[in-house]
């Protein structure tokens, strides 16, 4: 098909991107048409399998070729099929640009050509084969009635017992009895809101924090305070000051590869943190969405605690399958009876079909084996995005060690909304470091998912960015107006 320079200073894996993007555009490989398999390409070129799925990533990502399970990788298809689908603008947006709504909108809407670097969702085609056709026949046929099937409003017991296993391995030791399931993680959350909050209640969030909980805080009414993260855990002075003067209700915390940060809590930090929410009487809403993501053991304040004043959720969504909007929530019985009358009353029940497919993906046993080979991706992923980013000119002051988020910061004197607005009208979505805060305060962050931020066209865009700035600002510093 073609052949590599192996002199060249352009890694194998960008020259592979850029033969086959050649190859798309001047129609040699039209639309429809198929790629060798990701095995038979990197025979024929003599470079390894993830050198190739790199190359294949960034082009899935690019929307310039799309996967198709196990059938292979395509080029899309363009022109007429293109043309029945709503033009970006004359699609509704939920909120004004880079409001954290229309932040979460863009990621799902996966428009053509937009570079998601900010997403907080792994690529389509690392999910493709999570769930395999074969799991939806067997949840079929393994039903009790069927499409007609219904589902228990806690969740199929057989589905929780497994979901509590999964916890247990984890070290929270719990059974299918205080597990509930829910439509995935932001169900979980509202679930919470809806249940233990109450107009005027003072609520504390991590600052950053999860972007688009903040919005559904405030709509019931509450007074959210922000307490600082740090890369061992929450604040402990500011978390004490806040418990002592606020009272508040409820403590909102993710502990394992914190989003945006992608920092894990230490065990000290957790202990501490159940020792003031204890005293004080705060009841702690532990989200654990990214936990899938996190290689060998973390400590979690569920595992700490036994799930005494903790509420534990998490979800499959990120790590296996959004289609299938399955999350869990685990809770002592007093709490969980709360939750499961809030879920009746809003929405009933989860879908029988979403929690038999699951169930069977879960019984296959292929679980752990498809988050170890994500571990492994992501943590490549991982390496690539914050070379090429540092090179382009982000900053890193402290790095997690695992997980989809880096936690960057662009050089001082840039102006960070700017540059994001910008980069949007060159179709590249990065996030705002204000976004993830409560107090929405000037801040220099930008959040990167290592999944897609290891494209070159990021790197390439942020180095011109941020030269140019930087050559402006050395240039007045040499005439004395700095």
């Amino acid at each position: 098909m073609f052949s590599l320079d192996r002199n060249s200073t352009v890694s194998l894996s960008n020259q592979i991107e850029a033969r086959l993007r050649a190859l798309v555009e001047e129609r040699t490989l039209p639309p429809g048409s198929k790629l060798m398999s990701i095995r038979q390409l990197a025979t024929q070129l003599a470079v390894s399998t993830n050198t190739v799925v790199v190359a294949y990533d960034r082009l899935v990502a690019a929307g310039v070729i799309t996967s198709h399970g196990t059938a292979g990788f395509f080029v899309c298809a363009s022109g007429n099929e293109s043309a029945k689908t709503l033009p970006d603008e004359l699609a509704l947006e939920a909120g004004e640009e880079q409001e954290p709504v229309w932040l979460a909108q863009q990621s799902n809407d996966q428009r053509a050509g937009v570079l998601l670097a900010s997403s907080g969702a792994l690529p389509p085609s690392w999910l493709q084969d999570a769930v395999p056709a074969a799991a939806v026949q067997r949840a079929l046929a393994g039903s009790n009635a069927g499409m007609a099937s219904r589902c228990p409003p806690q969740g199929l017991p057989e589905l929780r017992e497994h979901i509590a296993m999964l916890m247990r391995g984890i070290g929270i030791h719990t059974d299918a009895q205080h597990v509930l399931t829910t439509l995935g993680g932001t169900q979980a959350i509202d679930l919470i809101c809806r249940s233990f909050l109450q107009p005027g209640d003072t609520v504390l969030v991590e600052d950053p924090g999860f972007f688009l909980m903040f919005g559904r805080l405030r709509l019931e009414g509450v007074r959210l305070l922000p307490i600082r993260r740090r890369p061992d855990g929450l604040d402990l002075d500011e978390l004490e000051a806040a418990c002592r003067e606020h009272r508040p209700r409820l403590l909102f915390v993710q502990t394992a590869l914190h989003n945006p940060t992608g920092w894990s809590s230490s065990a000290a930090n957790l202990h501490k943190v159940l020792m003031l929410a204890k005293q004080y009487g705060v009841l702690i809403a532990e989200d654990d969405v990214h936990g899938h993501f996190y290689a060998g053991h973390t400590p979690r304040l569920a595992s700490l605690s036994g799930l005494d004043g903790v509420i534990y959720c998490s979800s499959f969504c990120k790590a296996l399958s959004p289609a299938l909007r399955m999350g869990y929530i685990a809770a002592a019985p007093a709490l969980l009876k709360v939750l499961m009358r809030m879920k009746i009353y809003t929405i009933m029940t989860t879908p029988a079909l979403n929690e038999y497919v699951m169930l069977e993906v879960l019984k296959a046993g292929n679980l752990r084996k498809h988050l170890d080979r994500l571990q492994r991706k992501i943590m490549v992923a991982r390496n690539a995005s914050a070379k090429q980013l540092s090179e382009a000119g982000i900053l890193f002051e402290q790095m997690g060690d695992a997980g989809l988020f880096l936690w960057g910061s662009v050089p001082e004197g840039v102006d960070v909304e700017l540059l994001v607005q910008d980069a949007y009208r060159n179709k590249i979505l990065l996030m705002r470091g204000a976004v993830f805060s409560a107090s929405d305060q000037p801040d220099r962050h930008i959040r990167f998912n290592v999944a897609f931020s290891q494209h070159p066209r990021l790197s390439q865009y942020l180095r011109e960015r941020l030269d140019a700035v930087v050559s402006v600002r050395d240039r007045l510093a040499r005439v004395g107006l700095t």
